[in-house]
């Protein structure tokens, strides 16, 4: 009988032991992203300075492209590739069905179960935007708008949020003049917030599509 008890208790030990070396991960407490939730310019991550990562276990990015899409990623859909937002917005990257048509999807019921296709439509249309911001990212690239620093990956993420018209629009008022989403996100923030990133290696494409990528 000794024997008995001597050999389960044994046994619940070692199964309690190897439980305990296969616990789930938990995003919860380990994020990737970051926000304080004061003010919608006050982004925290994917910082750009390493030495803010001294005590998070997150993967420093830099200015890396991988954190600038999974950044605004994040801001749209907190990273879901089948989020819909109450206003139709679809996926990890919240396209409107207009905006998908012009890269070339037309089902959207397929775009939501397909990882893969989404992230072709994100660099679809940053490579159309690109073409059509072409004037404005070589005359304003650099410079300093309303207190905004201009570069290159914030236009084209303000772009993202308001469409191109906003943008040029934000620009022929001098910075005064900007677009606000229906949730009160403008492009001014999203110009701040995602510029300084590396979108060089993105080629302007007047056709781009889904297709190509």
């Amino acid at each position: 009988m000794i024997k008995k008890w001597h050999f389960y208790s044994t046994l619940l030990l070692i199964i309690a032991f190897l439980s305990s070396g296969f616990k789930p991960f938990n995003l919860d407490s380990n994020p990737w992203f970051l926000t304080d939730g004061t003010d919608e310019s006050d982004y925290l991550f994917p910082s750009q300075k390493q030495e803010d990562y001294a005590k998070l276990n997150i993967p420093f990015t830099g200015n890396f492209f991988i954190g600038y899409k999974e950044a605004i990623a994040f801001k749209e859909s907190q990273g879901k590739y089948r989020k819909i937002n109450s206003l139709g917005y679809l996926g990890k990257y919240q396209f409107g069905p207009e905006t998908l048509r012009t890269i070339g999807v037309y089902n959207t019921t397929s775009f939501l179960r397909n990882p893969d296709l989404q992230e072709k439509a994100f660099l679809a249309l940053l490579a159309k935007n690109k073409w059509l911001l072409r004037n404005e990212i070589e005359k304003y690239e650099g410079a300093v708008i309303n207190g905004i620093h201009i570069t290159e990956s914030g236009i084209l993420a303000a772009a993202h949020l308001g469409g191109v018209r906003s943008v040029k629009r934000y620009f022929r008022s001098n910075g005064e003049r900007y677009f606000r989403d229906a949730y009160g996100t403008s492009i001014r923030s999203y110009m701040k917030a995602f510029g300084g990133y590396d979108t060089s290696f993105i080629e302007p494409d007047a056709d781009a599509t889904v297709l190509k990528n």
